[in-house]
């Protein structure tokens, strides 16, 4: 019985910094070979990898702020109170 393993393809993409030129490269894996290739990115993969990042960086700045406003909401809600982080921790606990 042939496992989905030996059948599939993986690939990886790394970026490396060489004398100020950052060379990206797709390696792919083939299970059923061993077989290893190094090769550049095509034009859609590095436009798909751009859109990628933007993405991550625009859902990371979306959790900061709500992190942020969560944050302060709990400082205001402290200050209102009159009590400290500790000693709300001591009521909750």
């Amino acid at each position: 019985m042939e496992t989905l393993l030996n059948t599939q393809l993986f690939i990886y993409t790394a970026s490396r910094t060489h004398k100020e030129k950052t060379m990206t490269t797709a390696i792919e894996v083939n299970c059923a070979t061993g077989e290893v290739v190094e090769r550049p990115l095509t034009a859609e993969e590095l436009a798909q990898r751009e859109a990628d990042a933007a993405a991550f960086a625009a859902k990371k700045a979306e959790e900061d702020a709500k992190a942020a406003a969560d944050a302060e909401a709990k400082a205001a809600l402290l200050t209102k109170l009159g009590i400290t982080a500790d000693e709300a921790k001591l009521l909750l606990a």
